[in-house]
């Protein structure tokens, strides 16, 4: 592909360049990417050749995931990482239960940056290994540190606030009902615009998410390739001092470094962030009857060594049309063999009447029963079933094979709805047969 120029100036300059799964090249400084028939002995323009690798050495090309980095200094000239206290993420997490669990929105924190404000939701009983921890975050002030997670690839999904996250390849500015995927390792720092910026997290610890086969559906629908965004090399020169904070097996550590760790100048690869808006996506659904599963919505797949088993998949409830007949129409009552985590973007979720709000959260544990409360029922019963347009809605769901643990945190545990259990209560029994 051609290699695209954002500026010569030593600034970061945002940009996008849209595909996604394919490698890139691009520079911010004419000269600064070498030949791609090469890799030279000397760097141009006196750089440091640098290769980050999101895959091992040995995996098939298809899965393979590595960027090549033309930077002014190599990352690692650093010193050591000491520990890095944090309540939230140095509580812990209880233990597996098969409860029915939902959390109201976390409380709000003054000036806080993003590290400050990351406060774990729960974790699979595997996490760091496999599986997924889904956290909650919130920043109303830009972060004067980079951080990075060797545990993970990050999949940010901002509820509330305009975002710009700088990352080793360029700027990427997102907004609520966008998703923004940041690579295991790859450093960043998330400023909020104008404000505050909320949202969820899932940290994914198993393979990259990509997106899902499409099946019978065909070569069309779902997330399309062209729509998701990665950024144009963009750089820093800036020798002030500032710190690193590395997530690393669960905890946070922290390093001084001597100059800003977003000085790449050039890079080509496919290990790069990326954004996708979620209104661009193709929701497909029944025009005949019956109800499909929720799987028709995934956006973005982790898969497991299992044929059809996710480590995890991220699922939306968009806007949409409903319009088959002789059929309920909101989500099924059902078990599961996933473990199921939701959260809310915008609007309102169409199986929940109320509770179920912007930044909270619900936990459906694997083969624990749910579905719609007691008055969703009954007005789903009673509708007209015509085409109907289903909007002002946008809500998500990680669900992953691993069992989630909830967290420890005082501060969030506080915010569970002690009665989420009484939403199905009043679900009268309605038989009408004869006696056994």
């Amino acid at each position: 592909m051609t290699i695209q120029e954002t500026t010569r100036a030593s600034a970061l300059v945002e940009g996008y360049m849209s595909g996604f799964g394919n490698g890139f090249a691009t520079e911010a400084v004419t000269g600064a990417l070498p030949d791609g028939r090469n890799s030279p002995q000397r760097a141009p323009l006196g750089l440091y050749a640098e290769q980050f690798s999101g895959t091992a050495f040995t995996m098939p090309r298809s899965e393979m995931r590595r960027t090549w980095f033309y930077r002014i200094r190599p990352s690692a000239a650093h010193g050591a990482f000491e520990r890095l206290p944090h309540a939230g993420v140095d509580a812990g997490f209880q233990p597996p239960s098969p409860n029915r669990m939902r959390w109201d929105p976390m409380p709000g924190l003054a000036g806080t940056d993003f590290i400050d404000g990351l406060s774990p939701l729960a974790a699979t009983t595997d996490a760091w290994h496999h599986g997924v921890t889904a956290w909650r975050y919130q920043a109303d002030r830009p972060m004067r540190r980079s951080f990075y997670s060797a545990d993970g690839e990050m999949l940010f999904v901002p509820f509330e606030g305009d975002a710009r996250f700088v990352t080793e390849c360029g700027i990427l500015t997102v907004s609520p009902g966008e998703i923004c995927v940041i690579p295991r390792g790859m450093k960043f720092r998330l400023d909020p615009i104008g404000g505050t910026t909320r949202g969820y997290i899932a940290e994914n610890h198993g393979a990259e998410l990509r997106l899902p086969d499409l099946g019978p559906i065909g070569s069309n629908g779902l997330a399309n390739p062209r729509d998701f965004l990665s950024p144009v090399a963009a750089f820093e020169d800036d020798a002030n001092a500032q710190d690193l904070v590395a997530k690393f097996e669960g905890a946070l550590w922290r390093t001084t470094l001597d100059r800003s760790p977003f000085d790449v100048v050039a890079w080509h690869g496919n290990n790069a962030p990326y954004k996708y808006d979620l209104f661009r996506f193709n929701a497909i659904g029944t025009v005949s009857y019956d109800h499909p599963d929720p799987s028709i919505y995934t956006v973005l797949t982790s898969p497991t060594a299992t044929p059809g088993l996710a480590n995890i998949d991220f699922v939306i409830f968009p806007p949409r049309w409903l319009v088959a007949e002789n059929t309920f129409r909101p989500p099924w009552y059902h078990r599961n063999l996933m473990n199921e985590l939701m959260g809310l973007v915008a609007g309102t979720y169409d199986a929940k009447a109320e509770g179920f709000l912007r930044g909270g959260a619900s936990l459906h544990p694997r083969m624990s029963a749910h579905g719609p409360d007691a008055d969703t029922t009954r007005r789903a019963e009673a509708a007209t079933l015509q085409p109907h347009k289903l909007d002002n809605t946008m809500a998500f769901m990680f669900e992953t094979h691993a069992v989630f643990r909830p967290t420890a945190a005082p501060a969030i545990v506080g915010t569970e709805q002690a009665d989420y259990d009484a939403c199905w209560s009043g679900i009268e029994a309605r038989y009408q047969g004869g006696a056994a």
